[in-house]
C-alpha cells in the first residue's frame, strides 16, 4: 500500500499555483469570491477555502503589523479638536480604530471618542465597517454595553464618541494571573445577558476576547468594540441585513474565535458562536490564558480546529469542578453540544453564583446518548470518501463471496487464499489512496483512519499465514475478521461520528456468528456473512456522505446562479 503520508505532487501544485494566482488577484485590489474560485477547480476546492481562510488571517495580522512599524504608512498624530470634543489623551488602539480621552464642553463630561485608525490610509471597506460598528453598537442599550453618545465625521471621516468607563479591560487584569471562580462568573453573567441582548436586537459580536471587556472600580464589566459585528434576522425584523464580510473572510481573534470562525466558509456563524467566544473568556478568567494560544496566528487556527483545550483545572487546579463544565461547554467544536444562547449560559453562572446544580453537569440518559452519537467536527473528512467507501463495499463482498467458492470447490491450502487477499486487497488499496489523493490533499486525520484500515487489512491477510502454522484449516480463524473490522470501526466512530459504533457492534457480533455457523451449519457461508456485514458497514455510510457532498456543492452551483449572492463568512 502506498504510504499514507505520500503527498500527491499534481494536486499540490495545482493548490499552490491557483492560491498564487488569487493572492496577485487580491493585491490588485479584486474581490475574491472563495465559493466561485473552489467550484472552478473541485478536485481541490476543499482545501482551496480552508488555505484561503488562513491566508486571509495571516495577512490580516501582517497588516496591523506594518501599519504599527512601516514608516511609510505612520498612525495619524492625535488631533485637538474633533467636533466639540476636546481630545486630552490615547487611550488605546485596536486594528481599526484608536480612542481618545476627550471633554465635551457643553456637557463637561470626559467621554471616549473612537476614530478611524489609518486615516488617509483608510478603505472605503474601513470607513464602511467603522460605520457598520457605531450602527450596531448604538441600536444597543444595555447597562454592560458601552453606549454610543454621537456619530459624526472630522475631516471627512467618521467617528463617535461614546462613554468614558474609568478601569482596565479583563486581558489587563489578567496580566496578575487568574481570578477566582466566584469572581469569573460574576464578571461573566452581566457579560452573557449583554450578549444575549444584542442577538435579541439582530447583532452578533462576532470578536468577544479579553481585550474588548472593560471592568469598572466597582468591578462593573462593559463589552466594546463592536467592529467585527454582524446583523443577524430576528422576529421583529426577519430580514438579512447586508454584510460588509466577503466571502470566505475569516474575521476575529485565533485564540477566541470559534470553530467554524477559523474554518472559514465551513462553518455557519451564529448566536453560538458568541457562546463559544464567551466561554475562551471564562476559560481565561480561570486559568490565566487563552484556550489556545500558539507561536504563530495560523498555528493557534489550526489548534482551534483540531486540538481541545486542557481542562481548566488541569492549568489551575484552584478551578471549581462546576465551572469548568460550563466553560468546556461553551468550547465544544460541535455547535449543538454548546449551550444554545447566551441567555442559557447566563442562566447557568447565576444557577452557580446560587449554589444550584448547573445544566452542565446533566446526565440524562437521552442526553449521554446523542453524545455518544454525533458526529464529531472532523466528520467533514468523511465527504472526500464517500464515493470510495461505496466501491471499497462492493470490492469487499466480492472478495468474501469469492473466497467462499474457493472453500466449497474444495481449495484447503492457504495459497489460493492468500493469493485473493494479498493480491486483491493490495491492489484494491492502491487504486482507493490513488483516487483518494486526486481529489486533494489529504488531511492529519485520514491519514490516521487510513494506517488503522491499512492494519486491518494486514492482518486479515496474514491470518492466512498463522493459520497453517497453527495447524488449522484455511478460514477457520477467519471469524476474527469481524472482530478486526469491528475495532476498525470503534476507533472511527471515537474520532469521526459516533454513529460507527453501530457498525462496530454488528461487526463484533457477527464473530461469534461465524463461528457457530462454521461448527453446526450444513453449508459453511460465514465468510460470506462478513462480507455482507462489513460491506454493508462502508456502503450506507459512503452513500450518506456522498449524497452531503453532492448537495453542499449543489447548493454552492445555485447560490452562483442568484445575482449578487455572496454568503457570509
Amino acid at each position: 500500500m502506498t504510504s499514507a503520508d505520500t503527498p500527491n505532487p499534481e494536486s499540490d501544485a495545482l493548490l499552490a499555483d491557483v492560491l498564487e494566482r488569487l493572492l496577485d488577484r487580491s493585491a490588485s485590489g479584486e474581490e475574491i469570491d472563495i465559493d466561485h474560485e473552489a467550484r472552478q477547480q473541485p478536485e481541490i476546492g476543499d482545501e482551496l477555502r480552508q488555505l484561503w481562510a488562513m491566508v486571509n488571517v495571516a495577512n490580516e495580522f501582517s497588516t496591523l503589523a506594518e501599519s504599527d512599524l512601516d514608516p511609510a504608512r505612520p498612525a495619524a498624530s492625535m488631533p485637538e479638536q474633533v467636533g466639540e470634543y476636546e481630545l486630552i489623551d490615547e487611550l488605546g488602539r485596536g486594528g481599526m480604530g484608536v480612542v481618545y480621552r476627550a471633554h465635551q464642553a457643553s456637557l463637561d463630561r470626559d467621554v471616549a471618542i473612537k476614530m478611524i485608525l489609518r486615516g488617509d490610509w483608510a478603505s472605503p471597506l474601513d470607513v464602511a465597517r467603522f460605520r457598520s460598528e457605531a450602527e450596531s453598537a448604538a441600536r444597543l442599550e444595555h447597562p454592560n454595553i458601552v453606549p454610543i453618545y454621537e456619530v459624526g465625521e472630522h475631516d471627512g471621516l467618521p467617528y463617535f464618541s461614546m462613554r468614558l468607563i474609568d478601569g482596565v479591560t479583563i486581558s489587563e487584569r489578567l496580566v496578575n494571573g487568574p481570578v477566582s471562580s466566584r469572581e469569573a462568573a460574576q464578571l461573566m453573567l452581566p457579560v452573557c445577558r449583554a450578549i444575549a441582548e444584542a442577538h435579541q436586537q439582530g447583532v452578533l459580536h462576532r470578536d468577544l476576547k479579553p481585550s474588548n471587556i472593560l471592568v469598572d472600580h466597582d468591578n462593573t464589566p462593559y463589552i466594546t468594540d463592536f467592529g467585527l459585528a454582524k446583523r443577524i434576522p430576528t422576529d421583529a425584523d426577519p430580514s438579512t441585513p447586508m454584510t460588509l464580510t466577503g466571502t470566505g473572510a475569516v474575521l476575529g481573534t485565533p485564540s477566541y474565535m470559534a470553530p467554524e470562525q477559523a474554518a472559514g466558509q465551513r462553518g455557519r456563524v451564529e448566536e453560538r458562536t458568541d457562546v463559544y467566544s464567551l466561554g475562551a473568556i471564562l476559560y481565561a478568567l480561570l486559568t490565566g490564558q487563552a484556550p489556545f494560544q500558539a507561536a504563530s496566528p495560523i498555528d493557534t487556527m489550526l489548534q482551534v480546529l483540531e486540538q481541545d483545550p486542557a481542562p481548566p483545572r488541569l492549568v489551575n487546579p484552584d478551578t471549581d469542578a462546576d465551572l469548568e463544565m460550563i466553560a468546556l461547554k461553551c468550547l465544544q467544536k460541535p455547535v449543538d453540544l454548546r449551550y444554545s444562547s447566551a441567555e442559557k449560559l447566563g442562566d447557568d453562572l447565576e444557577a452557580f453564583l446560587n449554589n444550584e446544580p448547573v445544566s452542565a453537569r446533566s446526565s440524562q440518559f437521552s442526553q449521554v446518548l446523542s453524545r455518544a452519537f454525533r458526529e464529531t467536527h472532523h466528520a467533514v473528512v468523511l465527504e472526500n470518501w464517500g464515493l470510495l467507501w461505496m466501491w471499497h463495499s462492493l470490492v469487499l463482498v466480492a472478495l468474501c463471496v469469492l473466497t467462499n467458492w474457493l472453500q466449497v470447490a474444495g481449495f484447503d491450502t492457504p495459497w489460493p487464499y492468500l493469493w485473493v487477499w494479498g493480491a486483491g486487497s493490495g491492489l484494491w488499496a492502491l487504486i482507493f489512496w490513488n483516487l483518494r489523493k486526486r481529489a486533494g490533499p489529504v488531511t492529519f486525520v485520514e491519514r490516521q483512519i487510513a494506517h488503522v484500515w491499512a492494519g486491518s487489512m494486514a492482518g486479515s491477510v496474514l491470518l492466512y499465514v498463522v493459520e497453517p502454522i497453527m495447524g488449522f484449516q484455511p478460514l477457520e480463524l477467519s471469524p476474527i475478521l469481524g472482530l478486526l473490522t469491528g475495532a476498525v470501526f470503534l476507533v472511527k466512530a471515537g474520532i469521526l461520528s459516533g454513529h460507527f459504533y453501530i457498525q462496530a457492534v454488528l461487526l463484533f457480533a457477527s464473530a461469534p456468528l461465524m463461528a457457530w455457523i462454521q461448527r453446526h451449519a450444513d453449508l459453511d457461508f460465514s465468510i460470506s456473512l462478513f462480507g455482507l456485514v462489513s460491506g454493508a458497514s462502508f456502503f450506507f455510510p459512503g452513500l450518506k456522505y456522498h449524497r452531503q457532498r453532492r448537495r453542499g456543492r449543489h447548493v454552492i452551483r445555485k447560490h452562483e446562479d442568484v445575482p449578487g449572492g455572496k454568503p457570509d463568512a
